[in-house]
C-alpha cells in the first residue's frame, strides 16, 4: 500500500509516526510544499493521501484526486475511527480552547480519565494508545480540521459560528459545510449540544440523528475570574457537557469560577500608570474584536488592531467602536485603511507602520484608567492566524514601556 502525508508539520508528524506502527510494510511518502513546489502533482499515484489541515481541502490538485477514486483522510478522520471511550468535539468559531480546557480541567479534578487534543495543541492521533474505554478526550476541532472527514464524535459541542477564515475557504458556505461534518455522521444515540441564539450553530445542529440540546447562558449561576459575557457563555456550554457526563454541578461550578483564562485570549498583561493592557491576539476576526470591546462596560478604551484582511466585513467593529467608549484606534498591517474606512471616524483613527509603534502611540495617549486592547480583528500575516507570535510581542511591548 502506497501512502502519503500531505503537509509535514505537528500533525503530518504525528501521522507519520501513527502510520508507521498501524501499517509497518506501507510505502509511505511525505508530501510538503517545503521540499519542493510541486508536491502536489503525484497525489494520483497514492492509494491513501492524509492531508494535514494546514493544506487547504479545495486545492484543485486534491480535488482532481477525489473525483479520481483516491481516498482523502485525515490524522482527525483516523482518530475518530480509532479511539476508545468517549470522544467530545469541541468546534465553532471562537472559544474553542476556553470551552474545551474548561470541560477537561473540570474533569481532572473530578478525578476522570481525561485527555485535551486537537487544535489547541497536541495532535489528538498521538491519544490513541493512552486510551481506555472509560477515558473522555476532549478534542478542539477547527473548520480545516474537519473539512472532508467521515465521522463524527459521539458528543458533539458547536459554540457561536460566524464567518471566518474566508481567504482560504472560498465561501462562508465552505466553512460552514465544514462545521457541519461534526455531527454529520452522528447516529441516533449521539449528542449535540449547541449554542440556540447563534442561527449558524442552531443551523449545523439540525444535521445530528443525535439528541440535541440548546445551551442557554441567560441563568447560569456562576461569577467568572475572567472578563467577558462570551465566556459566560463559553462557561455554560462546559456545564451543560459535563452535566450529560455526571459531574457534580458543585464541582463544575468550584473549578469553572476559579478559571483564569487562556493566553491571548482577553488576557490582562499588565497594568502601568494605572493603564490595563488587555492581551485578546486570538481575536482575528470583527466579531470577536467586537465582543473583546463589549467585555468593558462603561470603561474608557483605546482599541489596537489591524493585520492581514481575510475578505471580512468590518461592519460589527465599526458598530462596537461606535457604541463601546472607545477613544481612540491605533490600527497597524495591511488592512489598515480598509478599517479605517469602516470606522469611519478620522479624529479617532491613527494609522501606524507597526505593533510596536501602534502599542508606544496607544500608551503615549492614554488616559489613567483607560483599558489598552490589543483584539486584531484579522489575521496576523500568515494562512493561519499567527496570534501567538503577536501576542507575546504586545506582552513584551507592553511590559517593556517607559514609566511616562
Amino acid at each position: 500500500m502506497r501512502i502519503a502525508i500531505l503537509g509535514f508539520g505537528a500533525e503530518g508528524r504525528a501521522t507519520s509516526r501513527f502510520l508507521k506502527k498501524k501499517y509497518p510494510k506501507a510505502e509511505l511518502t511525505i508530501l510538503d510544499q517545503k521540499y519542493g513546489s510541486d508536491y502536489l502533482k503525484s497525489l494520483e499515484s497514492f492509494d491513501v493521501v492524509y492531508r494535514s489541515p494546514g493544506v487547504p481541502y479545495n486545492l484543485k490538485e486534491i480535488q482532481r484526486a477525489i473525483r479520481k477514486g483516491i481516498k482523502l483522510t485525515s490524522s482527525t478522520e483516523a482518530f475518530l475511527l480509532g479511539a476508545r471511550g468517549t470522544v467530545v468535539g469541541v468546534t465553532g468559531t471562537k472559544g474553542k480552547s476556553t470551552t474545551a480546557t474548561l470541560i477537561h480541567n473540570v474533569l481532572k479534578e473530578a478525578g476522570r480519565d481525561t485527555y485535551i487534543a486537537g487544535n489547541i495543541g497536541k495532535p489528538a492521533i498521538d491519544l490513541l494508545p493512552q486510551l481506555r474505554k472509560n477515558s473522555i478526550s476532549i478534542i478542539e476541532l477547527s473548520s480545516f480540521q474537519l473539512q472532508g472527514i467521515n465521522c463524527s464524535p459521539h458528543i458533539a459541542v458547536i459554540l457561536d459560528i460566524f464567518p471566518e477564515h474566508l481567504d482560504t475557504h472560498k465561501t462562508f458556505k465552505e466553512y460552514l459545510d465544514a462545521k457541519r461534518n461534526i455531527v454529520l455522521h452522528q447516529k441516533k444515540d449521539d449528542f449535540v449540544f449547541y449554542a440556540p441564539d447563534n442561527k449558524y450553530s442552531s443551523e449545523v445542529a439540525t444535521a445530528s440523528k443525535g439528541y440535541k440540546v440548546a445551551v442557554s447562558s441567560a441563568k447560569f449561576p456562576v461569577n467568572l475570574s475572567i472578563p467577558g459575557t462570551h465566556n459566560i457563555k463559553n462557561a455554560a456550554m462546559a456545564a451543560a457537557v459535563l452535566s450529560h457526563l455526571d459531574v457534580s454541578p458543585i464541582k463544575t461550578l468550584e473549578v469553572i469560577s476559579s478559571f483564569r483564562g487562556l493566553p491571548y485570549r482577553l488576557k490582562l498583561s499588565c497594568k502601568k500608570n494605572k493603564v490595563s493592557f488587555y492581551n485578546d491576539s486570538a481575536s482575528t476576526n470583527p466579531e470577536t474584536a467586537a465582543v473583546a470591546l463589549a467585555s468593558f462596560p462603561g470603561k474608557s478604551k483605546i482599541l489596537i488592531a489591524g493585520g492581514r484582511d481575510k475578505n471580512f466585513d468590518y461592519k460589527p467593529l465599526r458598530d462596537a467602536v461606535r457604541r463601546e467608549n472607545v477613544r481612540l484606534v491605533v490600527l497597524f498591517g495591511e488592512n489598515k485603511e480598509k478599517i479605517k474606512r469602516a470606522v469611519g471616524h478620522a479624529s479617532l483613527v491613527h494609522t501606524t507602520t507597526s505593533l510596536d509603534k501602534a502599542v508606544k502611540f496607544a500608551f503615549k495617549n492614554a488616559e489613567q484608567g483607560d483599558y489598552i486592547l490589543f483584539s486584531p480583528g484579522a489575521a496576523s500575516f500568515d494562512m493561519f492566524d499567527n496570534y501567538k507570535e503577536r501576542g507575546k510581542e504586545f506582552d513584551r511591548i507592553a511590559r517593556n514601556l517607559k514609566q511616562r
